[in-house]
């Protein structure tokens, strides 16, 4: 059993299989209502050195999103944190303008104090995008590119709805969002001990913040649902690579590109802001 990317052994396949939800429905909610406390208490442990700088994008984003390559284009980073993808990005594009927003508190203001911060290319802010509506801060259709870096594996999947049709509408016709994140399977996914399991692929790590692994299909099936086209979804494999310990580990990425449709008549925006209306409803109801 296993994926195209990784092929389970028989040991974990059964641990995987023999996993499960240690938590009830009271812990749960009490989990998801700590989710912004304990990633404030994540960037107060580690600062601004858990993560290293994205440098990778100097040679991916030409390819995998020449848009953000062009002059005058708007980029909304989605989870920013320390700013990590924010200042290797307008280091490489420096006509770009990016919107940036987190979920912390104390990470935005680490991107506001970083001594390459400029105000006149970067509107840093906080935003729990599952709730918080993006058009109170930017204007409606005004994103051209959209990133999403392991951002979504942090949010309980039934809240990924929100979130998109949250994006939605801030994006342009035309506009591409770029997602990497934790592949079904991964080697982190193997690693989490009894006791971690939240559902079916969501973890809860021991400080507090959750870890889901997407699928494929899952991660289309969000994005298709929710008004965008596909372009692109695959695995990315990857080895980490522990010199000390002499250890190498097999790690298992997601990547997609998905694009807000141009609309075809003039009842497209009603249609997918019904859409948002009917599933914020049924989330009341």
């Amino acid at each position: 059993m296993g994926h195209y990317a990784r092929i389970l052994t028989d040991d974990e396949l059964a641990k995987l299989s023999s996993d499960k939800s240690a938590f009830n429905d009271f812990q749960k909610r009490k989990l998801e209502s700590e989710l912004q406390k304990n990633w404030d208490k994540f960037y107060l442990r580690n600062k601004t050195s858990f993560f290293k700088d994205r440098h990778w994008t100097r040679e991916e984003f030409p390819k995998i999103l020449p848009e953000a390559c062009e002059k005058g284009k708007k980029l909304l980073e989605c989870g920013c944190g320390v700013g990590n993808l924010i200042f290797p990005l307008l280091e490489y594009f420096p006509h770009l303008f990016i919107y940036a927003c987190d979920f912390s508190l104390r990470a935005v203001n680490y991107v506001k104090s970083n001594e390459r911060f400029d105000e006149g290319k970067c509107f840093p802010f906080v935003c729990d995008l599952t709730k918080d509506s993006l058009k109170n801060l930017i204007n409606e259709t005004d994103v051209d590119v959209c990133t999403m870096i392991f951002l979504l594996s942090a949010i309980h999947p039934a809240n990924i709805p929100a979130v998109l049709r949250n994006v939605f509408k801030v994006l342009k016709a035309g506009a591409v969002v770029f997602v990497r994140d934790y592949g079904l399977f991964d080697h982190a996914q193997l690693r989490f001990g009894r006791g971690k399991k939240m559902e079916e692929n969501l973890y809860v790590r021991q400080d507090g913040t959750f870890a889901y692994f997407f699928s494929e299909d899952a991660l289309r099936k969000l994005f298709v649902d929710n008004g965008y086209e596909e372009l692109s979804v695959s695995y990315i494999s990857n080895k980490t690579i522990n010199r000390k310990k002499n250890l190498e580990v097999p790690r298992i990425f997601i990547q997609g590109t998905f694009q807000k449709p141009f609309p075809v008549n003039d009842d497209y925006v009603d249609k997918f802001d019904n859409l948002s209306l009917q599933y914020h409803t049924n989330e009341q109801m």
